[in-house]
């Protein structure tokens, strides 16, 4: 347990100064981009520009804008937004990433229900029927993107056969295009990967230990392979769910979901720096969090590993 206190203790100062580095240079970065957040094809009037540059205090010094932005960020204040007067960044994240995290919950509960199982069946039946079969649709699955994959289920589904809503979330039968879009390489990797671990796994001196001990061989796949072949997919699937959870850019906005992903497509139009560093930083902390469960995840799938250690 002392052990246990001391990992979490050493890895939540870890997050934090990997957080403060991603803030850092997404500030400076920002920053250093030629132009400016009220830059337009029509120049603004010089007095309209000055008038503000001073109400978001872009007149101030560099350091002093860093620091209070940093002093922001520690209470979840990103500042207002630049291209929506009267709107803070924060309450556009509060209010897309329920959305998001919605649609990409389902998609990643379908990736690791589907993905898992069909890697674990075309590794028990290598160079057979389902193994093929596994295989093409993954390779598949991993080539074509995620748009295509859109836009070809919104034109047989929505527009040819009208049996889903083309756009929005209205109807419960609206989350299927978003979620095989979204899921659709994720599952296949998985897939993939799941097969080529569990094929690794069960040629290791422990399994034919297990099986020269008379173990059957059902017990030996499920109880021994399975759960150890797991650990490379699960260090996939931390930052994949990340990803997810967070929204996709090109699936919400094909398919008008109005989430993370839209709303960092639409400040990096409208060169909202507020709005850009906000959903980038808010990314940033949700995968740091996400890899942290993956490593506590290991000690718990195989007790050989140690995080004390």
């Amino acid at each position: 347990m002392l052990d246990l206190g001391r990992y979490v203790a050493r890895r939540f100062v870890s997050m934090i100064i990997t957080l403060w580095f991603v803030i850092t240079i997404t500030f400076f970065l920002m920053h250093s981009i030629p132009g400016g957040p009220f830059s337009r094809e029509k120049a603004l009037p010089e007095k309209v520009l000055e008038a503000l540059n001073e109400k978001y205090h872009l007149n101030d010094p560099l350091w002093k804008q860093y620091t209070d932005y940093l002093q922001g960020v520690v209470v979840l204040d990103f500042g207002p937004s630049f291209s929506r007067p009267g709107i803070f960044v924060w309450d556009k994240i509060q209010e897309g990433f329920p959305i998001s995290a919605k649609v990409g919950g389902i998609a990643s509960l379908f990736v690791i229900i589907a993905g898992i199982p069909a890697g674990v069946i075309s590794a028990l039946y290598q160079n057979k029927l389902p193994d093929y079969i596994v295989t093409v649709i993954a390779t598949v699955g991993v080539a074509v993107p995620s748009f295509v994959v859109a836009t070809l289920f919104i034109y047989v589904f929505s527009e040819k056969l009208m049996l889903v809503p083309a756009y929005g979330l209205e109807e419960i039968k609206s989350y299927i295009g978003p979620t095989i879009a979204l899921a659709g390489f994720s599952l296949s990797f998985v897939a993939r990967l799941s097969r080529s671990s569990l094929l690794e796994v069960m040629q290791q001196d422990y399994i034919r230990t297990a099986r020269a001990k008379g173990l059957s061989e059902l017990s030996v796949i499920f109880k021994h392979a399975i759960k150890n072949s797991l650990i490379p997919v699960i260090t996939y699937m931390g930052p994949t769910i990340a990803s997810i959870l967070t929204g996709s850019f090109v699936v919400e906005r094909i398919f008008a979901i109005p989430g993370m992903g839209k709303l960092f497509v639409e400040s990096v139009g409208n060169r909202d720096y507020t709005m850009i560093m906000g959903t980038t930083i808010f990314y940033a902390a949700f995968a740091i969090i996400m890899i942290f469960l993956v490593d506590i995840a290991y000690g718990i799938i195989d007790p050989r590993i140690k995080l004390g250690d």
